[in-house]
């Protein structure tokens, strides 16, 4: 008679899942290394090594790796975590592909925000309405010399806004770059339905006819070229990689002036009732957060121009002193106000994220400032409990 065997253990159906915490960790240590190396320009092996972890990351959707480990080392250092955000980024709105054992080519996911002034407010079915301006936008980026004449520039026909934009991940944008970048080298044309996803529509305020509206709105584009094109080589060496960043700028305020007409023909039926103001040219989430910072300094100076409004004052007989103060999660930059030099008639807080450079955001507030109309602008170490300034110098702009 038989024994009855002992049955197998049945294996589990349960994949162990990868540790989070133990990779944000992994990242936000590699890129404090690489800083305080000083070699995130050299191509190091530690670099390579967060750059390929970020890569699997962006594969592999784990976008809650990618934000904890940023935000874990905002509180560690702030420049490891500007450094690992902007690595992020890049590498989510960019990739290099290699076909058939063709060439390699890259792609890269670019916006340009607008601060778009009108009366009544944009309306989005009139968006890109105009075939003629949309088609000689898109040409304006080769012919004008923002990319190169090897590209291929695709502008996305649908105008975002700020929650829209917002809503995109890390991982979402790569692969929406992916779909971009398999549309583009096709020989017949493909549904995208990625890149359909992120056009959520509008949200926000609605304007009447009478109103004075100011919106930010995204362009979105994607350019395909060769990965060695000359044209977007930076050369090596301080003096002539400024030279060459000075250029581009150059360039693209040129661009701005001629393509203005045609954007304003691109946002509404009457290209007359719109103004339109230029944020620069950048990756996805790099014009994403400049134009979250220039939304913030913007609301600042409604709030100090109410201020003064409130108080009958004006700009050029007020004293305004600028303190980086610690506001706990955030840090604060105070604006105070001063009627006949030391009276304080009220203070303005904008949150600074800790990550931020504190001297830069204080520079640029002092700048913002003196171009609103104030004629006496310092920056002071605190402020006493009745809100006088201690340690205040005047600022003047370099």
């Amino acid at each position: 008679m038989p024994r009855n065997k002992r049955p197998l253990p049945r294996k589990s159906n349960n994949t162990p899942q990868p540790n989070s915490d133990a990779q944000l960790r992994e990242l936000s240590t590699l890129a404090l290394t690489v800083i305080e190396r000083g070699e995130a320009e050299t191509g190091s092996a530690r670099e390579e090594e967060l750059l390929t972890a970020v890569r699997r990351a962006l594969r592999r959707k784990h976008d809650e790796v990618l934000l904890g480990a940023i935000e874990y080392t905002k509180f560690t250092d702030p420049d490891a975590c500007r450094y690992l955000r902007g690595l992020v980024g890049e590498e989510a709105a960019s990739q290099r592909i290699r076909k058939e054992q063709g060439p390699e080519i890259e792609i890269d996911a670019f916006m340009i925000p607008l601060f778009v002034r009108s009366t009544g407010g944009l309306v989005e079915d009139e968006a890109f309405a105009d075939e003629e301006a949309y088609t000689k936008l898109v040409e304006s980026f080769q012919e004008l010399g923002l990319e190169s004449e090897a590209a291929n520039v695709v502008l996305v026909r649908h105008l975002y806004d700020m929650d829209e934009v917002d809503s995109i991940g890390y991982s979402q944008l790569h692969e929406v770059v992916r779909e971009a970048a398999a549309s583009m080298t096709s020989r017949k044309p493909m549904p995208m339905p990625l890149l359909e996803s992120t056009m959520t529509g509008w949200s926000g305020q609605q304007f009447s006819a009478e109103d004075a509206a100011m919106e930010l709105r995204f362009l979105l584009g994607f350019a395909l070229k060769p990965a060695d094109d000359p044209f977007y080589a930076v050369p090596e060496g301080e003096a002539d990689s400024d030279a060459y960043y000075d250029a581009r700028m150059m360039r693209y305020r040129a661009w701005t002036v001629d393509a203005e007409p045609l954007v304003r023909r691109c946002l509404a039926a009457d290209p007359e009732r719109v103004r339109v103001d230029f944020l620069y040219q950048d990756l996805f989430f790099g014009a994403r957060e400049s134009a979250t910072e220039e939304m913030a300094m913007l609301l600042t100076l409604a709030e100090v121009n109410q201020l003064l409004g409130e108080r009958g004052m004006t700009a050029e007989d007020t004293r305004a002193v600028v303190a980086v103060l610690d506001g706990g999660e955030n840090a604060l930059l105070r604006t105070n106000l001063y009627a006949g030099g030391d009276e304080l008639v009220g203070s303005i807080d904008k949150p600074v994220d800790l990550s931020a450079d504190l001297g830069e955001e204080l520079d640029d507030m002092c700048d913002a400032l003196l171009t609103f109309g104030f004629k006496q602008v310092e920056t002071a170490a605190d402020f006493t409990p009745d809100g006088q300034p201690e340690g205040a110098e005047r600022f003047d702009r370099l």
